[in-house]
């Protein structure tokens, strides 16, 4: 009895844990990278997914595609990484940010409306904070999400992003888990 009761204590630590854009089935979409390449979310199913909706001009947002490269370079297949920019990011800006920030993961251009189906945005609230980091486990269901704050800054500059990310593929995953 005590491991039952130990394991719904853990997963209610899990969802109390998560952040506000959790628990939920990922939204889908297809959205083309530099290169013109389609990427669809349903192609990386059985995988985790890290998205990252972020904006070229953002200085934390440097800091977590530092980061991102770190969890490429950790954890390969295991972990594949969706970066999201809307404008005004455009391409010119695109290719350079990956040139000066030697960026190897995609990055992908959005017009608004995955960045919105993310971030749960409304008429009344509009706006979309970056850097925000989802974390999709392998069923497609969003894990945990971070905005940048200073308390999540553990997160952007991966020592918490590697904890969480090494309890997922140990199979810990949370309400998506089958």
């Amino acid at each position: 009895m005590t491991g039952k009761w130990w394991s719904v204590v853990v997963i209610a630590v899990q969802v109390w844990a998560a952040g506000e854009l959790s628990n939920r089935r990922a939204p889908g979409f297809s959205l083309p990278d530099v290169e013109m390449r389609q990427h669809d979310l349903a192609d990386y199913r059985g995988r985790i997914v890290l998205l990252d909706i972020m904006r070229t001009q953002c200085p934390h947002c440097q800091t977590l595609s530092r980061t991102l490269e770190k969890v490429k370079q950790r954890y390969g297949d295991k972990v594949a990484i969706l970066s999201i920019v809307n404008p005004p990011d455009n391409l010119d800006m695109v290719r350079a940010y990956i040139r000066e920030n030697k960026i190897t993961t995609p990055i992908l251009f959005d017009c608004g409306q995955v960045a919105a189906s993310y971030m749960k945005a409304t008429p009344q609230r509009p706006s979309i904070q970056v850097p925000h980091l989802f974390i999709i486990d392998a069923n497609g269901w969003i894990a945990n999400d971070y905005a940048y704050t200073p308390q999540n800054r553990a997160i952007f500059e991966g020592r918490a992003l590697f904890a969480e990310l090494d309890r997922l593929l140990a199979g810990q995953a949370g309400p998506g888990k089958k």
